[in-house]
Formats: C-alpha cells, sequence, structure tokens
C-alpha cells in the first residue's frame, strides 16, 4: 500500500498519471487547504492555471465529522440523502447548517482569492484536486459547480481514497484519477508520512507562486 512523504510528492505522483490521460486545456481547482500543495505540483507539472475550489462541508448536528452534505460557490448544495434519513434531520436544521458553512465560504472567498477574481472553467478540463477522499461529500459539490460554469470536462484526481467513494465520483465526474485505493482504508491522514496542516499562509503562498509562473 501506497504511503506519501507528504502531500506535494503525493501531487508529483499525481500529475504523471493525470498527464497520461491528456486533459484539454487543463486547470486545476484544488480544494483548499490540504489540497492546495497538491494541486499546486499538478498545476506547476502541467503548466496550467491553479485556483481554489470553495467548498464547505455540511456536517450533522452532534457529529460534525460526519457529512450530511456539502456546498459549493455558486448555491451548490448536495446532500447525503442516507446521512440525513439516518439521523433523522429535517430540513429547517439542515438549512441552518448550510447558512452557517455558507457564512464561512464567504470568508475564505476574501482569505485565499481577493483581490484575483475567480479562473473561469468553461472551456477547460477542470481537475478537482485533494490531498484525498473520505466520504467525497466536497468534492461531490465541486463537480456540480464546475460543470454548472461550462467546465469542458470535471475530473477528480487524488492520491488516495476508499474504493467506494472513487466509484461513487464515477458516476459524476467525466474521469476520476486516484493513486491508491486502500482496503482498509481508515483515513487521509493514514497514508502519509507528514500530514500536518495546511496553513492559509502556504495556501496564499503558493496561489502566488502559481499566478507568477
Amino acid at each position: 500500500m501506497t504511503v506519501f512523504e507528504d502531500r506535494r510528492e503525493a501531487g508529483r505522483a499525481l500529475a504523471q498519471a493525470v498527464a497520461a490521460h491528456g486533459p484539454v486545456e487543463p486547470m486545476v481547482m484544488a480544494l483548499p487547504r490540504g489540497g492546495v500543495p497538491v494541486g499546486y505540483e499538478v498545476a506547476d507539472s502541467l503548466k496550467c492555471p491553479l485556483d481554489v475550489l470553495l467548498v464547505r462541508k455540511l456536517g450533522l448536528p452532534g457529529q460534525p465529522e460526519l457529512a450530511m452534505g456539502a456546498i459549493a460557490e455558486g448555491g451548490i448544495v448536495i446532500r447525503n440523502h442516507d446521512v440525513i434519513d439516518l439521523a433523522d434531520v429535517g430540513k429547517a436544521e439542515f438549512d441552518a447548517v448550510a447558512a452557517a458553512e455558507a457564512q464561512i465560504l464567504g470568508t475564505h472567498v476574501s482569505r485565499f482569492r481577493d483581490p484575483h477574481p475567480p479562473i473561469a472553467p468553461a472551456g477547460h478540463t477542470v481537475l478537482i484536486v485533494d490531498d484525498g477522499l473520505a466520504t467525497g461529500s466536497t468534492a461531490l459539490a465541486g463537480v456540480a459547480a464546475m460543470h454548472h460554469k461550462g467546465a469542458l470536462e470535471v475530473w477528480v484526481c487524488v492520491p488516495v481514497a476508499p474504493q467506494e467513494t472513487v466509484a461513487k465520483m464515477a458516476e459524476v465526474a467525466d474521469r476520476v484519477v486516484v493513486l491508491s485505493t486502500p482496503r482498509p482504508f481508515l483515513a487521509v491522514g493514514v497514508w502519509y508520512r507528514n500530514f500536518a496542516q495546511t496553513s492559509d499562509e502556504e495556501v496564499r503562498s503558493l496561489l502566488a507562486n502559481s499566478r507568477l509562473r
């Protein structure tokens, strides 16, 4: 089973796998924070634009680590009906969590992107990149957002993910590129020797460096 040294190493390996599929007019949309170091390496290798894809997981009340859905820029809302039904979450309760996360999403726009406008995905093969997937709720929201904004194709590209999540992604994305699908999966961080939290400053620095290429 593959264990990556850190996100940058994983990104370089992922870049080779993505390049082998020959994406047309690629651009990388990385999920902050941890997806940005991975996405930077992919964008650097492919010589293509890098931007952040701003999404927020909607955590189950009382169990915030369990996703009952996700939101993305542009008013995209994804619901995990299995979790919602199992936990008996009502519409008002769901909407309250979504509204709170939407406020946080708004702060992330100014934190990570201002003063630069978002890169338009129309005509591009959008590569949604993260350091790994667990349930995949945020990536699903990202796929919907990029299709909504007119992307030529939307690919989900990650170093590691469970097989069942990969199958779920394949139903909505045009292509899924994953380096490792370990079983048991456990958690994304298990498959990195260095999984230190990515800071806001590192995200901003990588985005700035990418714009200078």
